[in-house]
Protein backbone atom coordinates (compact mmCIF):
# COMPACT_ATOMS: atom_id res chain seq x y z
CA UNK A 1 0.00 0.00 0.00
CA UNK A 2 1.25 3.50 -0.86
CA UNK A 3 0.88 6.12 1.86
CA UNK A 4 1.26 9.83 1.13
CA UNK A 5 0.66 13.07 2.99
CA UNK A 6 -2.50 14.89 1.97
CA UNK A 7 -0.68 17.73 0.21
CA UNK A 8 1.25 15.21 -1.92
CA UNK A 9 -1.98 13.40 -2.70
CA UNK A 10 -3.65 16.59 -3.88
CA UNK A 11 -0.61 17.54 -5.96
CA UNK A 12 -0.55 14.12 -7.64
CA UNK A 13 -4.24 14.50 -8.51
CA UNK A 14 -3.68 17.81 -10.27
CA UNK A 15 -4.88 20.35 -7.70
CA UNK A 16 -1.78 22.54 -8.03
CA UNK A 17 1.70 22.98 -6.65
CA UNK A 18 2.79 21.35 -3.40
CA UNK A 19 2.64 24.70 -1.59
CA UNK A 20 -0.83 25.51 -2.96
CA UNK A 21 -2.10 22.07 -1.94
CA UNK A 22 -0.62 22.50 1.54
CA UNK A 23 -2.45 25.82 1.85
CA UNK A 24 -5.71 24.16 0.77
CA UNK A 25 -5.39 21.64 3.57
CA UNK A 26 -4.43 24.19 6.22
CA UNK A 27 -7.34 26.43 5.13
CA UNK A 28 -9.80 23.59 5.76
CA UNK A 29 -10.76 23.06 2.13
CA UNK A 30 -10.31 19.27 2.25
CA UNK A 31 -12.31 16.66 4.12
CA UNK A 32 -12.12 12.87 4.38
CA UNK A 33 -15.08 10.80 5.60
CA UNK A 34 -16.89 14.01 6.51
CA UNK A 35 -14.04 15.30 8.69
CA UNK A 36 -12.21 18.49 7.74
CA UNK A 37 -8.46 17.82 7.64
CA UNK A 38 -6.16 20.73 8.49
CA UNK A 39 -2.88 18.90 9.01
CA UNK A 40 -0.59 17.80 6.17
CA UNK A 41 1.49 15.59 8.46
CA UNK A 42 -0.84 12.59 8.51
CA UNK A 43 -0.31 10.07 5.71
CA UNK A 44 -3.13 8.18 4.01
CA UNK A 45 -3.27 5.00 2.01
CA UNK A 46 -3.97 6.09 -1.53
CA UNK A 47 -5.76 2.98 -2.79
CA UNK A 48 -9.49 3.63 -2.68
CA UNK A 49 -9.01 6.96 -0.91
CA UNK A 50 -11.92 9.36 -1.34
CA UNK A 51 -11.79 13.02 -0.40
CA UNK A 52 -13.97 16.10 -0.71
CA UNK A 53 -12.62 19.39 -2.08
CA UNK A 54 -14.16 22.42 -3.75
CA UNK A 55 -17.64 20.98 -3.05
CA UNK A 56 -16.89 17.87 -5.08
CA UNK A 57 -16.09 14.26 -4.22
CA UNK A 58 -12.90 12.79 -5.68
CA UNK A 59 -11.28 9.38 -5.65
CA UNK A 60 -7.52 8.95 -5.76
CA UNK A 61 -6.43 7.64 -9.15
CA UNK A 62 -2.81 6.76 -9.79
CA UNK A 63 -3.47 7.13 -13.51
CA UNK A 64 -6.45 8.62 -15.33
CA UNK A 65 -8.18 6.80 -18.19
CA UNK A 66 -11.17 8.61 -19.60
CA UNK A 67 -13.26 8.77 -22.74
CA UNK A 68 -14.77 11.95 -24.15
CA UNK A 69 -17.58 12.22 -26.65
CA UNK A 70 -15.85 14.95 -28.61
CA UNK A 71 -18.00 17.68 -30.18
CA UNK A 72 -17.08 19.40 -33.42
CA UNK A 73 -14.82 22.45 -33.47
CA UNK A 74 -12.47 21.36 -30.67
CA UNK A 75 -8.81 20.62 -31.30
CA UNK A 76 -6.97 17.59 -29.91
CA UNK A 77 -3.98 19.65 -28.90
CA UNK A 78 -2.55 21.09 -25.69
CA UNK A 79 -1.77 24.23 -27.68
CA UNK A 80 -4.76 24.73 -30.00
CA UNK A 81 -4.46 27.30 -32.76
CA UNK A 82 -7.90 27.95 -34.27
CA UNK A 83 -10.45 26.31 -31.94
CA UNK A 84 -10.70 25.55 -28.21
CA UNK A 85 -8.75 22.50 -27.05
CA UNK A 86 -10.52 19.37 -25.85
CA UNK A 87 -8.97 19.83 -22.39
CA UNK A 88 -11.30 22.80 -21.86
CA UNK A 89 -14.13 20.26 -21.70
CA UNK A 90 -12.54 18.51 -18.69
CA UNK A 91 -11.89 19.51 -15.07
CA UNK A 92 -8.87 21.80 -14.75
CA UNK A 93 -7.09 19.19 -12.62
CA UNK A 94 -6.60 17.00 -15.70
CA UNK A 95 -4.46 19.66 -17.35
CA UNK A 96 -2.29 19.91 -14.24
CA UNK A 97 -1.65 16.17 -14.27
CA UNK A 98 -0.80 16.19 -18.00
CA UNK A 99 -3.80 14.29 -19.32
CA UNK A 100 -3.64 14.27 -23.12
CA UNK A 101 -5.53 12.80 -26.07
CA UNK A 102 -4.69 9.31 -27.29
CA UNK A 103 -4.13 10.09 -30.95
CA UNK A 104 -6.13 12.84 -32.57
CA UNK A 105 -9.46 13.57 -34.16
CA UNK A 106 -9.76 16.45 -36.62
CA UNK A 107 -11.41 19.56 -35.20
CA UNK A 108 -14.58 18.83 -37.18
CA UNK A 109 -14.67 15.10 -36.34
CA UNK A 110 -16.86 14.03 -33.44
CA UNK A 111 -17.12 10.95 -31.27
CA UNK A 112 -14.98 8.73 -29.10
CA UNK A 113 -11.68 10.18 -27.89
CA UNK A 114 -9.54 8.42 -25.28
CA UNK A 115 -7.48 10.56 -22.91
CA UNK A 116 -4.94 9.63 -20.25
CA UNK A 117 -1.83 10.63 -18.31
CA UNK A 118 -0.35 7.14 -18.69
CA UNK A 119 2.44 7.43 -21.26
CA UNK A 120 2.83 3.69 -22.04
CA UNK A 121 -0.95 3.37 -22.44
CA UNK A 122 -1.05 6.32 -24.85
CA UNK A 123 1.83 4.88 -26.87
CA UNK A 124 0.31 1.40 -27.00
CA UNK A 125 -3.12 2.64 -28.04
CA UNK A 126 -1.64 4.94 -30.69
CA UNK A 127 0.68 2.35 -32.22
CA UNK A 128 -0.49 0.90 -35.57
CA UNK A 129 1.32 -2.31 -34.60
CA UNK A 130 -1.41 -3.00 -32.06
CA UNK A 131 -4.04 -3.27 -34.83
CA UNK A 132 -6.77 -1.74 -32.67
CA UNK A 133 -9.82 -1.34 -34.93
CA UNK A 134 -11.50 2.05 -34.91
CA UNK A 135 -15.04 2.39 -36.22
CA UNK A 136 -16.27 5.51 -37.98
CA UNK A 137 -19.55 6.64 -39.45
CA UNK A 138 -19.00 8.93 -42.42
CA UNK A 139 -21.66 11.13 -43.96
CA UNK A 140 -20.85 11.42 -47.66
CA UNK A 141 -21.48 14.24 -50.09
CA UNK A 142 -22.51 11.80 -52.82
CA UNK A 143 -24.64 8.68 -52.37
CA UNK A 144 -22.93 5.54 -51.09
CA UNK A 145 -22.67 2.98 -53.87
CA UNK A 146 -21.65 -0.65 -53.93
CA UNK A 147 -18.66 0.39 -56.03
CA UNK A 148 -17.55 2.85 -53.33
CA UNK A 149 -17.78 0.20 -50.61
CA UNK A 150 -15.81 -2.30 -52.72
CA UNK A 151 -13.10 0.26 -53.49
CA UNK A 152 -12.63 1.04 -49.80
CA UNK A 153 -12.42 -2.68 -48.98
CA UNK A 154 -9.98 -3.40 -51.81
CA UNK A 155 -7.77 -0.43 -50.96
CA UNK A 156 -7.10 3.00 -52.42
CA UNK A 157 -3.78 4.71 -53.06
CA UNK A 158 -3.13 7.90 -51.12
CA UNK A 159 -0.51 10.52 -51.80
CA UNK A 160 2.72 9.92 -49.84
CA UNK A 161 1.65 6.39 -48.86
CA UNK A 162 3.82 3.57 -50.26
CA UNK A 163 0.96 1.08 -50.46
CA UNK A 164 -2.79 1.19 -50.91
CA UNK A 165 -4.83 1.47 -47.71
CA UNK A 166 -7.91 -0.69 -47.25
CA UNK A 167 -10.74 -0.73 -44.74
CA UNK A 168 -10.99 -3.72 -42.42
CA UNK A 169 -14.76 -3.53 -42.82
CA UNK A 170 -17.09 -1.22 -44.68
CA UNK A 171 -20.85 -1.17 -45.17
CA UNK A 172 -23.59 1.15 -46.34
CA UNK A 173 -25.88 2.33 -43.52
CA UNK A 174 -28.01 4.80 -45.46
CA UNK A 175 -28.05 6.64 -48.78
CA UNK A 176 -25.29 9.02 -47.66
CA UNK A 177 -23.95 7.20 -44.63
CA UNK A 178 -21.39 4.43 -44.38
CA UNK A 179 -19.55 2.65 -41.60
CA UNK A 180 -15.85 2.10 -42.07
CA UNK A 181 -13.38 0.26 -39.81
CA UNK A 182 -9.68 1.10 -39.93
CA UNK A 183 -6.58 -0.06 -38.07
CA UNK A 184 -3.82 2.16 -39.46
CA UNK A 185 -4.75 5.58 -38.08
CA UNK A 186 -3.13 7.64 -40.84
CA UNK A 187 -3.52 11.40 -41.11
CA UNK A 188 -7.07 12.32 -42.24
CA UNK A 189 -7.36 8.71 -43.38
CA UNK A 190 -11.14 8.34 -43.73
CA UNK A 191 -11.49 11.66 -45.53
CA UNK A 192 -8.57 10.96 -47.85
CA UNK A 193 -9.75 7.42 -48.64
CA UNK A 194 -13.23 8.66 -49.52
CA UNK A 195 -11.77 11.35 -51.75
CA UNK A 196 -9.49 8.81 -53.46
CA UNK A 197 -12.53 6.59 -54.03
CA UNK A 198 -14.40 9.42 -55.75
CA UNK A 199 -16.61 10.73 -52.95
CA UNK A 200 -16.29 13.35 -50.23
CA UNK A 201 -16.67 13.25 -46.44
CA UNK A 202 -19.23 15.79 -45.23
CA UNK A 203 -19.19 14.71 -41.57
CA UNK A 204 -17.34 12.10 -39.54
CA UNK A 205 -17.92 10.45 -36.18
CA UNK A 206 -15.83 7.81 -34.39
CA UNK A 207 -18.24 5.37 -32.80
CA UNK A 208 -16.00 2.64 -31.38
CA UNK A 209 -12.44 1.71 -30.47
CA UNK A 210 -11.76 -2.00 -30.19
CA UNK A 211 -14.91 -3.48 -28.70
CA UNK A 212 -15.79 -0.38 -26.71
CA UNK A 213 -18.67 1.49 -28.33
CA UNK A 214 -19.77 5.06 -27.84
CA UNK A 215 -23.37 3.88 -27.61
CA UNK A 216 -22.59 1.66 -24.61
CA UNK A 217 -21.15 4.64 -22.72
CA UNK A 218 -24.30 6.74 -23.06
CA UNK A 219 -22.39 10.02 -23.34
CA UNK A 220 -23.85 13.12 -24.91
CA UNK A 221 -21.53 15.31 -26.98
CA UNK A 222 -19.11 17.10 -24.68
CA UNK A 223 -19.57 14.59 -21.84
CA UNK A 224 -16.83 12.33 -20.48
CA UNK A 225 -16.43 9.47 -18.03
CA UNK A 226 -13.72 7.41 -16.34
CA UNK A 227 -13.07 4.02 -17.92
CA UNK A 228 -13.51 0.96 -15.73
CA UNK A 229 -11.02 -1.94 -15.88
CA UNK A 230 -13.65 -3.92 -17.79
CA UNK A 231 -14.03 -1.14 -20.37
CA UNK A 232 -10.25 -0.77 -20.70
CA UNK A 233 -10.05 -4.49 -21.47
CA UNK A 234 -12.35 -3.94 -24.46
CA UNK A 235 -9.70 -1.72 -26.05
CA UNK A 236 -7.26 -4.61 -26.39
CA UNK A 237 -7.37 -6.36 -29.78
CA UNK A 238 -8.74 -9.90 -29.72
Amino acid sequence: MTKLSLDKILQSQGFGTRKYCRDLVEDGEVSINGEVIRSVKTSYETQGLQFHIFEEDWEFRERVYIVLNKPANFECSRKPSHHPGVLTLLPEQFSWRDVQPVGRLDHDTTGMLLMSDDGPFIHAQSSPKRHVPKVYQATTAEPVTEELVNLLLQGVKLHDEPAALAAVHCQKLDDNLLEIVLEQGKYHQVKRMLAAAGNHCAALQRTAIGKLTLESLGLEEGEWCYLTPEQLALLVPA
